[in-house]
């Protein structure tokens, strides 16, 4: 077990046995799995029906679909990190509160300064405005930015391109893109657009700041 792999597991038992945050007494734990090591971190919402019975990410068919994807660009799953910003299953799969994103956020962010990945690839609108408050993902996924410290590539979620043959597409042409996301961030980054965000009220800057 490696540096990172042992903060991992001291992150993750440290979450496990914090009862207090949200959805612990409703459903399992779901922390995030794949090589520590990886340039790319796939970054979802929060666990599903399938990842709460099985307490992996990404398991479901959102999660078939992803590792086709990933598949396409000679990406094994193994190769990659995955994860949720919420890691406890909302009740009938509801979105995830601001509260309960608030919540979980202090270990996303730790989560995430352990990995130190070159790329996050979020998926889906949650995790995009997660990092990125003014993005919309119609205009933005399959692009770079860069948020503080982070370079962000927004994906639709799997989930959405299960439902529509458009949003496949459209997703399938990001993925492809992604390899030379990658690069373009080891090298510093020629980024195409920057997000600049809006102020915000006074709570809502602090909660931000907070994160990362």
């Amino acid at each position: 077990m490696n540096e990172k792999q042992q903060l991992l597991e001291e992150l993750k038992k440290e979450m496990e046995a914090n009862g207090s945050l949200p959805l612990a007494d409703i459903s399992n734990f779901v922390f995030g799995e794949g090589n520590p090591d990886s340039e790319v971190c796939f970054i979802g919402e929060a666990p599903g029906f399938h990842e709460n019975q099985q307490k992996r990410p990404f398991v479901g068919l959102a999660g078939k679909l992803l590792d086709k994807l990933l598949g396409e660009i000679n990406w094994p799953r193994e190769s990659v990190y995955i994860t949720n910003i919420v890691k406890r299953r909302p009740p009938e799969n509801r979105d995830p509160l601001p509260e309960e994103i608030a919540s979980y956020a202090p270990y996303l962010k730790r989560q995430i300064e352990i990995l130190e990945p070159n790329i996050i690839a979020t998926l889906g609108r949650f995790s995009m405005n997660y990092f990125l408050p003014d993005a919309k993902i119609s205009r933005d996924r399959g692009r770079l930015f860069r948020a503080n410290s982070y370079f962000i590539y927004p994906l639709y979620h799997p989930a959405a391109a299960l439902r529509s043959t458009n949003v496949l597409e459209e997703l399938r042409k990001d993925f492809r893109r992604l390899p030379h996301a990658v690069e373009r961030a080891k090298n510093g980054g020629v980024i195409k657009e920057e997000i600049q965000v809006q102020s915000k009220p006074e709570e809502d800057q602090n909660k931000q700041s907070s994160l990362f």
